[in-house]
């Protein structure tokens, strides 16, 4: 149901059955490693492009999750997922092979939260009894379309972020066991002007804080409501920026526990990956992997997960236009109220 201005509150606890991670050689070195199902040794996978490992890792990812959720491809209803590629070609491809009703969608880096909401909506809703979320990123082939490709070298600024390598998916059904969907708020597209590329985090940072603004204004809670809130992939730079904003606007995100997964995916002291991690599969593998364990294992009772997106292309860079933004929140608790 509608909950305030731009929220959905799950009445019906859509249950998260199943999930499975698949990341890249320096997703795994991270922190983080032993949290995920597969590390791969090299981020070619055995392809021959970039492109295909990518699309690889999201069909082994689709096809972990479902056995985890203990069951068969013809099970789920319908697939919600997305990626950065140009027409999201990654998930298209994988749902070629896949054979699932699909819905393609976009929302950059906050396609994770984007498509969990709105297969929780399918669920609570009662048109799909099981449906599955995934998304996808790798760090040479979003170098290679937004940037420069990796061959050339070129050197980044300390604002620039490194994009994860790997693949998430969440199998969410109407029954079973697990945690669980209660709410999700959907962000607006906020824009401050801002043109670098390599300043994601900045961008991205008003957007975060708007949707959380929303979320605690639509449900009347306060930040202390959540054991555990993360932003998806700010890393440093937005991170800093996020919590002066949040100071600003007397939000008391003091109440609790607040970090981003972009700073938690990598160890920035050991590791070159600059203010820390991006890409669609940072907040997804994070969640999906570190965070739902800590979930099941009742570290964790409820978290909210704010997935950014910085909504920009290839073209509209080259023709001087801005970067507008986006945050997708979703609320998880234990399966135990």
């Amino acid at each position: 149901m509608l909950k305030g201005a731009q929220s959905w509150e799950f009445k019906k606890r859509p249950v998260i059955r199943g999930t499975a991670t698949i990341v890249g050689p320096d997703e795994g070195s991270g922190p983080l490693g032993n949290e995920f199902d597969i590390v791969h040794a090299d981020t070619t996978i055995g392809q021959d492009s970039w492109e295909k490992a990518e699309k690889n890792m999201l069909e082994e990812a689709a096809k972990l999750a479902i056995e985890n959720a203990c069951l068969t491809k013809e099970h789920i209803q319908f697939y919600v997922g997305g990626d950065l590629l140009n027409q999201i070609i990654s998930n298209s491809f994988a749902v070629r092979t896949m054979q699932i009703p699909y819905l393609g969608i976009f929302g950059a880096c906050s396609t994770s939260m984007e498509g969990l909401a709105v297969a929780s909506l399918i669920v609570d809703s009662g048109f799909g009894h099981h449906v599955m979320a995934g998304t996808c990123s790798h760090n040479s082939t979003a170098e290679k379309q937004f940037r420069y490709p990796t061959e050339y070298g070129s050197q980044k600024p300390p604002t620039a972020q490194y994009t994860v390598t790997g693949a998430a998916c969440a199998v969410v059904g109407n029954h079973g066991k697990g945690p669980v969907v209660t709410g999700a708020t959907i962000g607006r597209v906020i824009d401050m002007g801002i043109k670098d590329p390599f300043n994601m985090g900045a961008a991205m940072a008003p957007a975060a804080v708007d949707t959380l603004q929303a979320h605690f204004r639509d449900f009347q809670r306060e930040p202390g409501y959540y054991d555990l809130i993360v932003t998806g992939d700010l890393a440093k730079v937005g991170y800093e920026i996020a919590c002066e904003l949040l100071e600003k606007h007397k939000v008391p995100i003091h109440q609790t526990s607040y970090k981003d997964c972009g700073l938690m995916i990598f160890d920035r002291e050991k590791q070159n990956v600059q203010a820390g991690g991006s890409g669609c599969a940072c907040s997804a593998v994070v969640t999906y992997g570190h965070i739902l364990k800590r979930v099941k294992k009742g570290e964790l009772k409820r978290v909210l997960v704010v997935a950014t997106g910085a909504l920009l292309s290839p073209l509209s860079f080259q023709q001087g236009e801005s970067i507008p933004c986006i945050a997708h929140a979703v609320a998880i608790e234990s399966e135990v109220r």
